[in-house]
Order: C-alpha cells, then sequence, then structure tokens
C-alpha cells in the first residue's frame, strides 16, 4: 500500500485560512475588509492633525488676526478661513482644538476597558452571589444617563481633564462589563477551564490566560463602539462649557462660541463639526469591520 505524502498545514494553506498552522486572528480578518482600512485610514489622519496640528498652525490658539467672525480676506492677517468669535484664527483654532477630545476620549475608554473588563471576567467565573451583586451595581450605574453625571460632578469638583476622563470612563465600564460577561459565561463552562483549575492554575490566571483571550472579539468590537461614545460625550460636554481652559481651543467649545456667527463665517463650526462626524465615522466603521470578522461574516475574503 503506497503512502502519500501530506504537506503541513502551515506550507499548504486554504483559501488563505491558515497562517503558521493557525488561523487568522478577528485582527487580521477584519484589516481584509475596506471598511475598517477606510476607518483606520480616517482616524489616523485626524488623529495625526488632532496631535500634531498645533505645530504647523500659522497663529497661535489665543492670537487675535482681525474682528470676530470675519470671513477669509477680511481680516488683518492672512488666513485661510477667517476669524472666530474674538477674532482668533478658526484653522488655527481648529488645529490646536482636537488634542484634548482626542486624548481624553482614548484614556476614558481606555480606562473603561479595564474596569468592564475585570468586572465582567469575575462575574462570570464567579457565579451566584457575587455575579449578582456585581451586575445589580452596573444596572444601577447604567440607569444614570452619562451626560448628567458629568454635569453633576464638575458642577460640584470643577472642570478637569481628570475628572472627565474618570467620569466618563466609570460611566462607560457597565456597558462593557455585560458584554464581556455575557461572552465569557459560556467559555467558562469549556473543558480547558476545568483542566486549568485541576491543574491549580490560581484564579487571576484563569481569567487573563484563559477566559480574556476567549473574549477578545466582541471586546474589540464594544471597545470601538465606546470610543466613538466617548468622542461624542465628551465633544458634547465641551459645547456645553465645561472644559479645564475655557479659552484653550477645542473642538466641542469651538462649535459652542461660534454658532452666532454662522451667518457671517460658518467655518468656526463646519470644521470642528466635521472633524467629529468624521472621527465618530471612522471609528465606527473599525468597529463594524471587528464586529463583522468577529461574527465570521466574509471571513474567508473579506469584502475586498
Amino acid at each position: 500500500m503506497s503512502t502519500v505524502d501530506i504537506a503541513p498545514a502551515d506550507i499548504v494553506p486554504v483559501d488563505g485560512e491558515v497562517v503558521d498552522g493557525k488561523p487568522p486572528g478577528v485582527i487580521r480578518i477584519a484589516f481584509r475588509m475596506w471598511r475598517t482600512r477606510i476607518g483606520m485610514l480616517i482616524v489616523l489622519v485626524l488623529g495625526i492633525i488632532a496631535l500634531f496640528g498645533r505645530y504647523i498652525a500659522p497663529y497661535g490658539e489665543r492670537e487675535a488676526v482681525g474682528l470676530p467672525f470675519k470671513p477669509p480676506g477680511e481680516t488683518r492677517k492672512d488666513t485661510l478661513f477667517g476669524s472666530a468669535n474674538v477674532g482668533h484664527d478658526v484653522w488655527s483654532r481648529f488645529l490646536y482644538g482636537g488634542k484634548p477630545i482626542l486624548i481624553a476620549a482614548v484614556l476614558a475608554t481606555g480606562l473603561a476597558l479595564i474596569l468592564g473588563t475585570t468586572v465582567g471576567l469575575i462575574a462570570a467565573y464567579n457565579r451566584g452571589k457575587l455575579d449578582d451583586a456585581l451586575m445589580r451595581a452596573m444596572d444601577v450605574v447604567l440607569a444614570l444617563p452619562q451626560i448628567i453625571l458629568a454635569l453633576i460632578l464638575i458642577s460640584m469638583f470643577g472642570a478637569s481633564t481628570l475628572l472627565i476622563v474618570l467620569t466618563v470612563g466609570t460611566s462607560t465600564m457597565p456597558r462593557i462589563a455585560r458584554v464581556v460577561r455575557g461572552t465569557a459565561v459560556s467559555v467558562v463552562e469549556r473543558d480547558f477551564v476545568a483542566a486549568a483549575e485541576s491543574l491549580g492554575e490560581s484564579r487571576l490566571r484563569i481569567l487573563w490566560s484563559e477566559l480574556l483571550p476567549n473574549v477578545s472579539g466582541p471586546l474589540l468590537v464594544e471597545a470601538n463602539l465606546r470610543l466613538t461614545f466617548s468622542i461624542g460625550l465628551i465633544s458634547g460636554i465641551a459645547f456645553l462649557g465645561f472644559t479645564p481652559d475655557p479659552g484653550a481651543a477645542n473642538w466641542g467649545l469651538m462649535i459652542s462660541e461660534n454658532r452666532k456667527g454662522l451667518v457671517s463665517n460658518h467655518w468656526g463650526v463646519t470644521l470642528p463639526v466635521i472633524a467629529i462626524a468624521l472621527l465618530t465615522i471612522g471609528t465606527g466603521l473599525v468597529g463594524d469591520g471587528f464586529a463583522r470578522a468577529a461574527a465570521g461574516i466574509d471571513r474567508a475574503k473579506g469584502d475586498s
């Protein structure tokens, strides 16, 4: 009886699905899709503008270039988009104003991920009274509108970046905790968790080495979704005037400051509105790509 040599799986992939003997992960599958690539491109471009735009701004964020709400060509100095509410250069304010929102949103989302993932994994692994107590506590936080909670705390303790990050992060945490807990409940019942327990692995190691990798797909999707909402929420807080430095440039504050001059010069509102909208669209597209990858939609070829 003759034998047939079969190439190893890591040498002969099937439909591009096997690389080095392993199927591609959620991230690799997601980035096959054009929606993820386009979303990431939008986020990267706006992120670069927000973080480094101040270094190419033609004027300072508080430097006056003319009378308020003057369109391009009618200011004392050469401006690309005219002047803002107190005579500042709109373009320079825009280049300065994205960093506070982007950094606060990323930090708040990161805090929410750490806290929410921890609570969700602990609740899923320790079923019973601890699970009920943690989830009911999350329900209480969920019942409080995020924007109202933020405004109450800011009015009590004053506006600061740290307070805004803590408020948005902790109020976002329950949504992540519920997703992680719901995904991890079924993982806890699987054989490899029981095997780890029988080998004497610590609970902490089981949570982070056995459960966490198996909920990473839904967690990535939720992280992108929460980042999108954090950007909108922090922009809304700034729009209402609650910023650490009311005179500093901020996209949300720019919309509020310049809305009275829409007829004279709309660019003070248009630029930050477009930037915030594109940033949320970009993060939404990335999140949608991860969601489709985690669900197995277009797993073999993406949508390219």
